[in-house]
């Protein structure tokens, strides 16, 4: 019997009330519903400073970052939704991906130890009127450059300061469904690569 693909959940806001942050909790019900065991994090729990490289040659990563890749290399995929920050990726995934990128000690430079094989679902939720379309092009861009296999399906919201409901839902059922089947979407294709 093969395993259950391990989710890992995350926005790449820490705003209170992020729309990005109750989106991506709409797909972890898809995929949880798929049959994976899915993990929800919010990136605040992990602060990190801004890389420089000279920091980490003067202290090495710092913990909240092992924490980091070790949740992050624990799971099979991940799904992420991120807001677009003048049309590209926020500052905080960015760094986050930046930091979990450099090499432990005993790692080879550029192992990529928690990226490499994994694969990953993006979405955004956007006040414009393109649902932070923009943005997922780059963050798909890096994700790709650093082996992540990121599948196909996506989803922008626009409006989404009108988007959600009280209870954390979308109003619109059909963007609501689409969500979740984005969820479920990882799981099959990320359970299919680890059996």
């Amino acid at each position: 019997m093969s395993p259950s693909p391990k989710i890992l959940a995350f926005a790449g806001s820490a705003r209170q009330g992020s729309f990005n942050q109750t989106l991506v909790k709409i797909a972890a019900t898809g995929a949880e519903t798929a049959g994976a065991d899915v993990t929800i994090v919010d990136l605040k729990e992990y602060p990190m400073p801004l890389f420089n490289q000279d920091l980490e040659a003067d202290s090495g990563l710092p913990e909240s970052v092992l924490q980091f890749k070790a949740l992050m290399a624990a799971h099979h995929g991940f799904l992420i939704a991120c807001p677009e920050y003048n049309s590209s990726i926020t500052p905080l995934l960015k760094n986050a991906i930046d930091w979990a990128s450099r090499p432990q000690p005993g790692e080879q430079p550029m192992a990529l130890s928690c990226f490499r094989g994994k694969v990953a679902a993006i979405m955004a939720a956007s006040p414009g009127g393109l649902g932070g379309l923009r943005g997922l092009g780059h963050v798909r861009s890096i994700l790709e450059s650093i082996g992540v296999i990121v599948i196909p399906d996506q989803k922008a919201i626009p409006a989404a300061y009108q988007a959600f409901n009280d209870a954390g839902n979308l109003n619109d059922e059909k963007q609501q469904a689409a969500v979740i089947a984005i969820g479920a979407k990882l799981v099959e294709i990320t359970g299919k690569l680890i059996a």
